[in-house]
């Protein structure tokens, strides 16, 4: 992962942006900053930066509205998202998560914790496509984790980065049980913790996009899920 990654900083507050920005430039890395959504939404068109930083609440365009255009759009979907949130409730991070972030960060925080969770996210995004070659095939579902790509039935589903992961983890074991503990510690690189109703969001949403493969994600009710031996 090179130091010089580009950071897209969306934060109306100056102060804040100051501050993440002048931490992670001690850090080596190159920091663009927006006070709106909507100036947030065309430097990332225009620049492609390799990560955002993005505010949930922001003026007239919010985050969550940001996210979902950025998640809409070819060019700039699969850029890594971290949240910023103000409110530490399920609703703020489920939310988040259910539009396309990778991740999320409360305020108030410690600045060493945006240089970990960057690291982390930018670590999960670059290496494992260069790290690991394994395709999986269940039924009608593939995946092939070097090009880090989904299809059902020959037609490709488009994940985030997080949906892919997840998806991944449960696939390469079929029939194996992992509680929602251990998928939040494969998501995360055990560096945060996030709610139970979070991993279920996440879970929801990849089975609405595998459509006819959905079922294939089971519920273990009171433990966690897993992916059926028997497609």
């Amino acid at each position: 992962m090179s130091s010089k990654s580009t950071i897209l900083v969306v934060e109306d507050e100056s102060d804040i942006a100051e501050l993440i920005a002048y931490n992670l430039e001690r850090e080596g890395f190159k920091v663009e900053s927006a006070l709106s959504g909507e100036e947030g939404l065309s430097k990332a068109r225009k620049n492609l930066p390799d990560l955002i930083i993005l505010d949930i609440m922001l003026p007239e365009m919010n985050g969550l509205d940001v996210c979902r255009a950025l998640r809409s759009d070819q060019a700039t979907q699969r850029i890594p998202i971290i949240m910023l949130t103000a409110r530490n409730e399920d609703i703020d991070i489920v939310t988040g998560l259910e539009v396309g972030a990778d991740d999320y960060i409360t305020k108030p925080f410690s600045p060493r914790v945006i240089i970990a969770r960057v690291r982390s996210v930018l670590r999960r995004y670059k290496e494992p496509a260069a790290s690991k070659s394994e395709s999986v095939r269940l039924g009608e579902l593939t995946i092939d984790q070097g090009k880090r790509r989904v299809s059902v039935s020959g037609a490709p589903i488009e994940l985030t980065h997080t949906e892919f992961e997840l998806l991944y983890v449960l696939a390469v074991r079929p029939g194996w049980v992992f509680s929602r503990t251990q998928l939040i510690d494969s998501l995360r690189d055990g560096q945060m913790v996030i709610t139970d109703r979070a991993i279920d969001v996440q879970v929801a949403n990849l089975r609405k996009k595998l459509a006819a493969c959905g079922h294939y994600i089971e519920t273990v009710r009171g433990v966690g899920y897993r992916m059926t031996e028997t497609p």
